[in-house]
């Protein structure tokens, strides 16, 4: 189990990726310059929401080649739920094996609990990447089949849906205390990369230009 790193500002925990060896001909490397060779680093912040996983999409067609190292930073509720972890950790496996298999770059990953925005611009700073790529705003998985009652109620409203759920799982067959912490990660991640993180790192992050990747629009075929 990979350990839970304290920070003065945020707890992180690093995931440990399945390791995948690229199969490229002696060839096609020397055709390859020192620079591209050496490779840059690109970090993309990602969650569960469509948005997201569009603009990790856009990354690894438009953005990444050979010898570029992706990292992937996800925000959560909590690094010290172990259930919120094992979800979080196969979203990023898969997204990891995709990356290789589409653009055979190299790629980490570190789960993080804190404020989005702030942790993004930190990652940035402590990595110093090529780029830095995130989705826009966008309405989230819970807003799609469950809209605001009225205008700027999506926090309110977003909270106000994990409150009501509580009954429900109660009375339900299945684990209570799962159910809530599988949608209680969903709900926080449909939130943090909402456009006022986008817009904060537009703003504040000062190592790397940041790309924000417009969302998809309905019946846009996958980049992938």
């Amino acid at each position: 189990m990979e350990r839970i790193m304290e920070d003065k500002e945020y707890n992180y925990r690093d995931v440990t990726l399945p390791t995948f060896v690229p199969i490229v001909s002696e060839p096609e490397l020397e055709r390859e310059t020192g620079e591209r060779r050496r490779g840059r680093d690109i970090v993309i912040a990602v969650d569960h929401g469509p948005n997201s996983k569009h603009a990790f999409d856009w990354a690894l067609i438009h953005l990444a080649r050979l010898a570029d190292t992706i990292h992937l930073v996800h925000v959560v509720s909590s690094v010290r739920n172990e259930i919120v972890y094992e979800t979080s950790q196969g979203l990023l496996e898969k997204l990891a094996a995709e990356a290789f298999e589409v653009a055979m770059v190299r790629t980490t990953a570190r789960i993080v609990e804190g404020d989005a925005g702030k942790i993004i611009c930190k990652e940035s700073e402590r990595l110093k990447p090529a780029a830095v790529v995130l989705g826009t705003r966008g309405r989230s998985l819970i807003r799609r089949f469950f809209p605001p009652p009225f205008p700027h109620a999506t926090s309110f409203y977003v909270d106000a849906c994990a409150f009501v759920t509580i009954p429900f799982c109660k009375m339900s067959k299945g684990s209570p205390s799962r159910f809530l912490a599988l949608l209680s990660s969903l709900l926080y991640s449909c939130r943090v990369l909402q456009g006022s993180v986008s817009e904060y790192c537009f703003h504040n992050c000062k190592s790397a230009p940041v790309i924000i990747v417009p969302a998809k629009e309905a019946g846009d075929e996958s980049l992938i």
